[in-house]
Order: structure tokens, then C-alpha cells, then sequence
């Protein structure tokens, strides 16, 4: 008997892809403005340099422990208490500049302190376009009441805070609101699942996962045994890690719930 529901934040209820998207196309289009260059191909080539930039740093393992991602990176501040995100903070700076002062470069364009600029209108421009998925607040509405709520999201407690700040209608649904990197490990990390069961004083099989991370979500939710729901909106191929069910869209959570009640 399905008890409880977790839910993944970024890409299941939030559309984070999107809202990164949007906040790389307002900046680039500064650049495009100033020097006349392809916004798209100036976003393509700060993502490629900001990944490796952030692949350099010693917070790199950290941060894939956590499940934060160079995107993160690059609006994030990182104002936790905790030395590894004392570390961030302190590298995030430099971190944007360089890899929107390199991206410039890679256009054929030597202008760090429009690259400083950048860097700094790109965080306001990622706040600015908070994007939810059309269904998440009516899917809530359907679910709160019926089963209890908890949301499990990777990532820095401040960041994912803020990402819930400027959406403020998300955090009311939720019974418990588990961050990685409050806890000190990311899915899919089994203890994190098992936390999260802990607070909910649930077992496993009381409980279904659903995300839209294989890696993460899934994969973590069978490492501990937990029924598991795949939103799959961007029909994304599938890997070695099988979810219990697939969806495209979340009111199909519904019917799979009903059929969970008749086992």
C-alpha cells in the first residue's frame, strides 16, 4: 500500500533545463548586441568551458557526490555552513568569470571584463525565469491529503532554497524537504532514500520515487528496494537502470497509483 509520495525537484517539478536555457539566451544576446556574434554558439561554447572548468576544481568530487551540476556553478552562492561549500563559494567568483571570459575568447573576442559582466548578469537572469511544469501544481493539488509528500532534491541547501524562494508555491505541498547537501550525501546514494524513509517513519514498500534522473533517482530508489516512477518528458533513451513504470507527463502518475491500490 503506496503511502507516500518522493519527488524529485529540478526536471520533474521545476523546469530547470529551461530556466538555464533562457537565463544562457538573455546573456548571450548582450554579447550579440555589443559584438555581433551567434548568441547560440557563444552559450555552446561557455557551457564546454565551464564544464571543464569545473571539472578542474578540488570541489569537483564533492560536488558529483552532492549532484551539483556546472550550471549550478555559474548562478549559485553557496552561502552554506559547511567547509566544501565555503570552498565553492569562495571559487565561484573567478569560476564564472573565467568561463564566460574563455567562451569570448572562443568566438575570437579578448574582453574579460565584458566576460565579468556577463557572468554576473547571468545569476539575475537564472532568477528571473523560474519555470514550473504545467501540470506540477495541479498534480500536487490532486496528491496532498491523499498521500504524504516529501521532496528529495540533490544540490546546496541555499541554492535549492532559492530555487524554492522564487517559486513559493512548491514548498507548502511537502511533508519534509530532503537536500543533499544538508545531508551529506546525493542520490543515489541509498542513505539519503533511507533518511528520507526514516523521517517519513515508512518502509520501503509504503513508498514510490518518482524523477527524471535514472542515475540519480531511479537508480537510488532501486538500491533500496522502493517502486520507482521515471518522467521521461523529452523522451530521453533509456539505459541499464529500469525504472518500475515510465512517464511522459505527470497526470499519469494517477492510474499507476489506482493499480498500486489493487495489489
Amino acid at each position: 500500500m503506496i503511502k507516500a509520495i518522493f519527488f524529485d525537484l529540478d526536471d520533474t517539478l521545476l523546469w530547470d533545463q529551461k530556466s538555464v536555457k533562457e537565463a544562457f539566451a538573455a546573456t548571450c544576446r548582450a554579447a550579440q548586441q555589443k559584438y555581433g556574434i551567434d548568441p547560440e554558439a557563444l552559450e555552446e561554447a561557455v557551457r564546454k568551458e565551464a564544464r571543464e572548468l569545473y571539472s578542474s576544481y578540488e570541489t569537483y568530487s564533492f560536488t558529483q557526490m552532492i549532484g551539483i551540476n556546472p550550471f549550478e556553478g555559474m548562478w549559485g552562492n553557496f552561502l552554506d555552513d559547511d567547509d566544501n561549500f565555503r570552498k565553492m563559494k569562495g571559487i565561484v567568483p573567478a569560476y564564472r568569470q573565467e568561463a564566460w571570459t574563455r567562451g569570448l575568447q572562443a568566438m575570437g573576442i579578448e574582453d574579460p571584463e565584458f566576460g565579468y559582466e556577463l557572468a554576473e548578469r547571468f545569476p539575475a537572469e537564472r532568477r528571473n525565469n523560474p519555470f514550473v511544469y504545467e501540470e506540477t501544481f495541479k498534480v500536487l493539488d490532486e496528491l496532498k491529503g491523499k498521500y504524504q509528500l516529501l521532496l528529495l532534491t540533490n544540490g546546496s541547501p541555499d541554492l535549492q532554497n532559492t530555487k524554492l524562494e522564487i517559486t513559493p508555491e512548491i514548498a507548502p505541498y511537502f511533508d519534509h524537504i530532503v537536500i543533499s547537501g544538508a545531508f551529506g550525501r546525493g542520490k543515489p546514494d541509498p542513505s539519503i532514500f533511507e533518511h528520507a524513509l526514516t523521517l517519513m517513519s515508512l518502509h520501503k514498500d509504503e513508498v514510490i520515487m518518482v524523477g527524471d534522473n535514472l542515475m540519480t533517482d531511479i537508480l537510488g530508489a532501486s538500491r533500496v528496494g522502493m517502486k520507482s516512477v521515471w518522467i521521461n518528458r523529452h523522451n530521453k533513451e533509456r539505459n541499464e537502470v529500469v525504472p518500475d513504470y515510465e512517464i511522459k507527463h505527470l497526470e499519469e502518475l494517477y492510474s499507476i497509483l489506482e493499480s498500486l491500490k489493487k495489489e
